[in-house]
């Protein structure tokens, strides 16, 4: 799989740095919202569509669906009114490149929103973002405001007959909130359960409209699509994985941050290159390349170039793009008490498989690492987690599932340790 990196790749994040660019002023300086009025004012729907489909974008929030041919589900000949809901939701441990894209491009995500909103014929978009990301909120909130007052929001838009407003939606406080029906039933009021599919969004969406839902670094390469050309987009990255994505680097490493990188750049150049490597010269014993739900990898398969089509064949995903780095000191029987913890405590209960998996995966794990661990442990926790997987309304329980397969399929060492000795082995490691 050969790996394209023009020469300028960091676009979404190229002006984070300058004095003003979170103000309309200072977009509109560096270009802002001519991809817009062109999109508005010399592009037919159905033709824009097309180009996203052309571009090969994928969805930046997890799954990697194909944005255009999301778009393209939105029904065409119906009265009812359509809805757009950009979900700023980020809840994924591991995961925090929405946040900058918030703080730093408010109006390159409103470009984004507003020319997405043109092509499915979208009158409203929902911003729902994370309860917690209050600063993130503020900026939003400001940015709106002046799209509005300069007339890129309203009744007619920059000019044309098309009219969108944005409304700000804080996030319920629950990571179960991030899945898009979960998010739906939160933003109409209720509890933020995932919906049974179908009927599907685009069918039966928010408030019962046609709607279509985009994550928020989605819709920030929208512009730079309809400014350079889907040619352009696919001369970045992999040819099944175009474009750039923002990986987020954390864990034990000597420059933690985000890094906006193409797509199929490997993590082994991400890992030592980019974020510095491991401090105090110690050794590399897993990452996680995806945030928490995604199964880790050991250090001998670091090789691995960051698109979904390469990391599905060593039985992970990409994610969110956050990866976790982890050293040789690290107790992965820890680990993997920390993350059933998490989805124990996260799920919001629907599905009998998930509420009773997740906290049978707690007990087993907690028990295995407090020495108290009894022979076919291992056997139980592979059972439960291969009966969660693929059985309930939502992805949450294979989410809850897939890392800790990923830790017994990799690391199934330390969970014998534990369970021959009756302790755990790492003194060095983190504190539970």
């Amino acid at each position: 799989m050969g790996l394209k990196v023009p020469h300028t790749t960091n676009y979404l994040t190229e002006h984070f740095g300058d004095d003003g660019f979170v103000s309309l002023k200072g977009y509109e300086a560096q270009g802002g919202y001519e991809a817009a009025r062109k999109a508005l004012t010399r592009m037919q729907p159905e033709k824009l569509i097309e180009l996203v489909k052309d571009s090969g974008l994928q969805g930046r929030g997890g799954a990697g669906f194909p944005t255009g041919l999301k778009w393209s589900f939105m029904p065409k000949d119906e009265d009812r009114p359509r809805f757009l809901v950009c979900n700023a939701d980020e809840s994924e441990p591991g995961s925090f490149k929405d946040r900058i894209l918030l703080e730093r491009g408010p109006h390159q995500l409103i470009e984004g929103i507003l020319i997405a909103a043109w092509a499915v014929g979208a009158e409203k978009t929902f911003l729902y973002i994370r309860g917690e990301y209050s600063e993130p909120a503020r900026v939003m909130q400001q940015a709106i405001a002046e799209a509005g007052e300069s007339g890129y929001l309203g009744q007619g838009a920059m000019g044309t007959n098309f009219s969108h407003e944005v409304v700000l939606v804080r996030g319920g406080g629950a990571y179960i909130c991030g899945e898009e029906t979960g998010l739906l039933e939160s933003l109409e009021g209720k509890k933020g359960q995932p919906r049974k599919k179908p009927p599907y969004p685009a069918e039966f969406g928010a408030f019962g409209m046609p709607t279509t839902v985009n994550n928020v670094e989605t819709f920030c390469h929208v512009p730079h699509i309809v400014r350079r050309g889907a040619e352009w987009f696919r001369g970045i990255g992999t040819e099944k994985s175009p474009g750039t994505t923002i990986f987020g680097v954390s864990g034990h490493v000597v420059r933690p941050g985000l890094y906006e990188l193409p797509l199929g750049t490997s993590l082994e150049q991400i890992v030592f290159g980019h974020a510095g490597g491991v401090p105090g010269g110690r050794e590399i014993k897993g990452v996680i390349p995806g945030g928490m739900s995604m199964p880790i990898l050991p250090a001998a398969e670091l090789d691995v170039p960051m698109a979904n089509e390469s990391l599905r064949e060593r039985q992970t995903m990409l994610g969110t793009g956050g990866i976790m780095v982890m050293d040789d000191t690290t107790c992965m029987v820890r680990v993997g008490c920390v993350i059933a913890h998490f989805f124990r405590d996260e799920s919001c209960g629907q599905c009998t498989q998930c509420r009773e998996g997740t906290g049978w995966m707690e007990k087993i794990l907690n028990r295995i690492e407090r020495g108290a661990g009894e022979e076919g442990d291992l056997e139980i926790l592979l059972d439960v987690s291969a009966k969660m997987e693929g059985a309930t309304i939502c992805a949450f329980a294979d989410a809850a599932a897939w890392p800790i397969q990923g830790l017994l399929r990799h690391f199934r060492d330390d969970f014998e340790m534990h369970l021959r000795h009756h302790r755990c082995p790492f003194h060095e490691g983190f504190r539970l």
